[in-house]
């Protein structure tokens, strides 16, 4: 079921960039775009997918919950299945895959050395 009011690819890329030290590059492939902060990846969206889908790292907790919970999350194709779940983004609500588009950004913050969070603490609060 593709939502009215869901997330297209370009909304995805303007609102990861608008992430404080938020960077772009295609490090795999012409066709993968990566998200980075502080050279870790925080999101990947596969141009070329059959779906509009994103990847994005999670709570491991979280992520299974997301699953269960909504027909539009699975957990992250090719990546560790523990951290990471695709979303697929014309099926999902635009507020809650923003959500997790910054839930995933301060996932890798919360992993950075502490002397590397410090730019980013307004958004660990």
């Amino acid at each position: 079921v593709k939502l009215i009011n869901a997330m297209d690819i370009e909304q995805v890329r303007e609102f990861c960039l608008e992430f404080s030290g938020a960077t772009e590059e295609f490090p795999f492939d012409e066709v993968t775009l990566v998200f980075k902060v502080e050279g870790k990846i925080f999101l990947i969206l596969p141009l070329d997918a059959d779906q509009p889908s994103v990847m994005v790292k999670c709570d491991p907790d979280l992520a299974v919950e997301l699953r269960e919970k909504y027909a539009g999350v699975v957990p992250g194709f090719h990546m560790n299945k523990r951290y990471w779940n695709t979303l697929y983004i014309d099926r999902l609500e635009t507020e809650l895959v923003k959500s997790w588009i910054l839930h995933s950004y301060c996932e890798v913050i919360k992993k950075l050395p502490k002397y590397k969070q410090a730019p980013y603490s307004d958004y660990l609060r």
